[in-house]
């Protein structure tokens, strides 16, 4: 059985928060049905948000919240880099949405999310209890930026024009599903502002980008006594997950 799919509108905001409670669910469920739930997904925060409940936010205005979105969207990723250096270091080496949240709480609230983050650490629940255990498949070869490309490739021909073109009729240019890696570089293609060359390469760069902020990501972000971390490629890979599987069974 698989869980998370479809869930949310292309409209509507999704948190991790969010995540991490419905996953929560989908856990139980896998359980009684006996069977052994396999989280996967390359979003470290949501990993963490199930691992470890996140903290609360400060509340923001939502008057206030949305005006400076609006203003922090016509940034580029390196401006908002250089804002964030200045507001919330912390927080500075993470990607576009997390640098415009982090900027948000710093100027609306005056408090710093990587602050937050710092108060909020405690002893993992899940990860504790020698029950779960998280395993990062990290590959250091050449064989990553290929991979990607054979990727954004296969997406092309399974049709991905043909879903920025129905996306388009329904779902408003200021839409949270436009922010999902490639897909405001596939709009910009359909529409013809960008001819296929260019949108290949650009999603291509965009992915290599997300690759490596994940990597970084996971190297400061998740404790690395509970971390496994694995090449995929390594024939031992299977044997070592194979032995924690045993041993939780």
């Amino acid at each position: 059985n698989h869980y998370g799919i479809d869930v949310v509108e292309p409209e509507q905001r999704y948190s991790a928060a969010r995540w991490a409670s419905e996953a929560d669910e989908w856990i139980e469920c896998a359980r009684e049905i006996d069977k052994e739930p396999v989280v996967v997904g390359g979003t470290g925060l949501y990993i963490r948000a199930l691992l470890n409940p996140l903290f609360s936010e400060p509340q923001l205005d939502p008057l206030q919240r949305s005006q400076l979105e609006r203003e922090l969207e016509s940034k580029s990723v390196d401006e908002l880099r250089r804002w964030c250096e200045e507001l919330d270091p912390g927080r500075a080496h993470l990607g576009r949405t997390q640098l415009m949240r982090a900027i948000e709480i710093a100027l609306l609230s005056g408090s710093r999310i990587s602050e937050h983050h710092a108060q909020h650490k405690a002893t993992t629940t899940a990860e504790a209890d020698g029950k779960s255990a998280v395993f990062l498949l990290v590959d250091p070869g050449s064989g990553l930026a290929s991979r990607i490309e054979d990727r954004v490739d296969s997406m092309f021909k399974a049709g991905w024009s043909d879903e920025i073109h129905e996306l388009l009729t329904r779902v408003p240019p200021e839409a949270p599903a436009w922010k999902a890696s490639g897909y405001a570089v596939m709009r910009e293609y359909v529409e013809g502002r960008l001819d296929l060359s260019s949108a290949r390469e650009r999603v291509i760069i965009e992915t290599r980008q997300y690759a490596k902020r994940q990597r970084t990501w996971f190297r400061h972000q998740l404790p690395s006594p509970a971390v496994t971390v694995l090449n995929p490629q390594d024939s031992r890979a299977r044997a070592v997950a194979r032995e924690w599987w045993e041993r939780a069974g």
